[in-house]
Formats: structure tokens, sequence, C-alpha cells
């Protein structure tokens, strides 16, 4: 297996594309990040990769003939998708990504022409409509966050948070796949069962009265493993084609019903948001950091998933934000507030423990499956992931700069997820913003 692909460019090399160097935007050469558009003269989904305020079109610049002297790249760029491009393994990312930061970078001395190509495929940021840039076979979602498992099972099992599995594997279920929208898809409220009023009445049936957020990453898989054959903690990084914010939206009062015995169903397949691009492992690399440290009372991990290395340098230092704006907000002028804010680096399992815990039955990992963190929390209650702590299961209430109040999510709210990576000596990077609004439930039709 190849191994994971490295920076290729130096920290301080800059570009000449107009907002590249720019640190608010956290866009640099450094970063490109990949995703797909609607191109606004023909109609059609291009792939992309983001730098500054433009996208380069992948497309346009693989029929112009820059990727020439990378034939097996110019055909996987043509697809509307990424899958083919993940396809092609760790050597032709680490390819494409020099041949653009090359062409990209100040003070490059290619032709003339070629210049003229690669300003030919820039198109402005802002003019784009973005979509869901790979096509996600499988979806995961794990529980990797201590704090958030231990201040959820506190709720129900004040006397034993953590069920005794809880420090042995990473705990995880099959998700929905078909639901998962790019970042700006509104979320229509869910119907649903929920719980009887009293234990002689029947279940309820109707919209969701606790609509809630979940912070998490998605990390894609780019390089699949044969049906049967598991995939060593050593060798996880390289399956791992990059990340993205992801928004696991939960209808509490659906799954405290329906969860038991066998957890979360149709409180979270209605739908599930990621942001509209993709950050290449390649460019988290210089903000990789060790795992949070465990206690010395935990219990000793098995041997697939104990990797040194792995405890090291095994997840990345990402400053995770999540944002609420009401209508009233909207409409007063008002900017988005700030619920919490979390790090990767607090979760309990690493990504590579996640895909060596989740192929050691034998399971065949397919390119471009999601496999997610679940709900990303810190050990303060200012960094919880999820409204479900944030009010303590509805029952704390917090309060607006604007004087309203929540416990759970109302019609018209919308959810920001942002995320950025910063290191003294490299330039900062912005994960792409996950969004979306709440619509009111459809009338009832059953």
């Amino acid at each position: 297996m190849d191994q994971p692909p490295q920076p290729s460019v130096s920290p301080t090399t800059q570009s000449w594309v107009f907002g590249a160097n720019d640190p608010s935007l956290g866009l640099p050469l450094q970063h490109l990040p990949y995703c797909a558009f609607t191109h606004p003269d023909t109609g059609q989904s291009h792939l992309g990769a983001v730098i500054g305020a433009c996208v380069l079109d992948l497309h346009a610049c693989s029929t112009s003939g820059l990727f020439s002297n990378l034939p097996a790249i110019a055909v996987a760029t043509q697809a509307p998708i990424l899958n083919p491009l993940m396809a092609l393994g760790t050597q032709a990312w680490s390819a494409l990504r020099t041949e653009l930061q090359t062409l990209l970078r100040t003070g490059n001395h290619l032709p003339p022409d070629s210049r003229k190509k690669a300003e030919a495929a820039l198109l402005p940021t802002r003019d784009l409509i973005f979509l869901k840039p790979v096509d996600i076979p499988n979806y995961t979602d794990f529980y990797a966050s201590i704090h958030h498992a231990t201040r959820v099972g506190r709720l129900f099992r004040p006397d034993q948070p953590l069920l005794p599995n809880y420090k042995h594997l990473p705990i995880g279920y099959h998700g929905r796949a078909s639901s998962i929208i790019p970042s700006g898809t509104p979320i229509r409220r869910p119907w649903g069962q929920s719980r009887p009023t009293t234990p002689q009445s029947p279940p309820n049936f109707s919209p969701t009265t606790a609509l809630d957020y979940e912070l998490e990453l998605a990390l894609y898989i780019g390089q699949s493993n044969p049906l049967g054959t598991p995939i060593p903690i050593d060798q996880a990084a390289s399956h791992l084609f990059g990340a993205s914010l992801l928004n696991d939206w939960s209808a509490r009062d659906l799954q405290f019903w329906e969860s038991q015995p066998l957890g979360p169903f149709l409180s979270k397949s209605f739908a599930t948001s990621i942001s509209p691009w993709i950050t290449p492992m390649s460019a988290l690399a210089p903000f990789s950091t060790s795992i949070a440290k465990r206690s010395n009372a935990d219990p000793e991990l098995l041997d697939y998933l104990c990797s040194n290395e792995d405890q090291i340098s095994g997840t990345v230092n990402v400053l995770l934000e999540v944002f609420l704006l009401t209508p009233t907000m909207r409409t007063s002028g008002m900017p988005p507030h700030r619920l919490s804010t979390s790090n990767p680096a607090d979760l309990y399992w690493t990504p590579a423990q996640l895909i060596a815990h989740h192929t050691s039955n034998g399971c065949n990992l397919q390119i471009g499956d999601i496999l997610a963190t679940g709900t990303i929390s810190g050990p303060t209650e200012s960094s919880a992931g999820c409204l479900l702590e944030l009010t303590r299961g509805g029952a704390l209430p917090f309060t607006l700069p604007n004087g309203e109040t929540r416990t759970y999510l109302a019609d018209g709210d919308e959810i920001l997820l942002r995320g950025s990576c910063e290191r003294p000596g490299h330039p900062r990077i912005a994960l792409g913003e996950c969004r979306a609004a709440i619509l009111p439930a459809r009338a009832r039709a059953l």
C-alpha cells in the first residue's frame, strides 16, 4: 500500500491567485481542497480545487492540456465526482497536488500559455453552486468522543454513564448514505414516533420538537480493502483521502423512543449535511497532533488498535466552532452567535483506530465511504458538540444575545459549523463551512 501523501511545497510559498495569501480566507496554496460545482456557463458538474477567492476548474485544466503529462489524472478530473481520482491512489493524489501547486505558486517560471490556461480555468467562488463532491456508497457514524458519551450517558444512566465496552472498542453504527446532502441544503423538520406521554397511551406521531445538530468530522475513504481483509492500524492512514465538516442532524425525541434495543434509525436518517469541499489529508498533515492521553485506570487496548505512532500524531488539531443564527437575528442584521468550540484532539479514538476496528472483521470499505467521528465534544460545558449536552436534554434553556431562548432548534434557525487549523510558521487553513436552515415540517400525508 502506498504511504499517505505529504506536503509538497514549503509553508512560506505563496500563490499568484487572488485571495490565496489572505489568512482570513484560510485557502492558501498549501490547502487546495477539492469540490464539485455547477459550471455557470454550461450547467455541467465539474471538479475544482479551491484557492483564495477562486475555484480552479479541473475539468477545464484537463481539456486544455495542462494535465497532458498525467494521462490518468487528466481522465479522472473530467469526471463530475471525485471517486475516479480517489481510485487512482495516493501516488496520483500527490502528483496532482504537486502539479496544481507548481501551476499556482508565485514565480513558477512556466510557459506563458500554461499561465493563460490556468487563469482561464479560475472562477470566482461567489458565482458557483457547490454540489456533493463524492458518490458516497456507505456512511458509518462513530461515537468517538468520551466527553460526549459521558455527558449523554449521565442523562440516562447517572450511576454508569459509560457502558463497559466503551473504552475497549470504537462504538459505531451504519448510517444512511442516501440522505447525505451538501452544505446550504435546507433541512425539513421530520415527523416520527416519540415516547408515549403515559404508560397507557399510544406513541405520539408528530413533527419532532427536539431537533438537534451534531458537530462532527467526515473522513473520506480513498482506497478500498478486499472483503475479508482487515486494514492494519499502521496502514490505515493511506486509505484516507481527506476530511470535511459534517452535521448529523438528530431528532432527539424520536431517538429516545426508537433506540432500544438497536439504536438510532429514523431519528438520524432524514438528513446529514457535509461541507462543500474536502480538505486533503496532506493539507492537514502539518497540524497532526497526539490524541488525548488515556487515564492510567483505562484498560489496555487490544493489539489491533495499538500504534505508538498513531497515539503521538494520529489526529489533527482543528478549532471547531458551532454558530446559531435565528430568524430574528437575521432580520435585525445580527451575526451568528457562537454556541461552542471543540477539537478532534479531545476524541478518545483516532481515525486510524476507527478504520482498523471497522475492518477488523473483514468488512470491505469502498471508495467514497464516509466514516464520521460522531459528536466532537471537549471536557468543558462550553465545548459540547450538540444541544442535547448544552441543555442537558432540554432541561436547561440558554439565552441568546438578543434575549431569545432555545432548548432545541426552531423553524428558521440556521446552524453553521466552521473549522480552522493554525500553527506557527504555517499558513492558516479553513475547512469548508457546513450550514443549513430548518424548514417547517410538511403537512401530514400519512
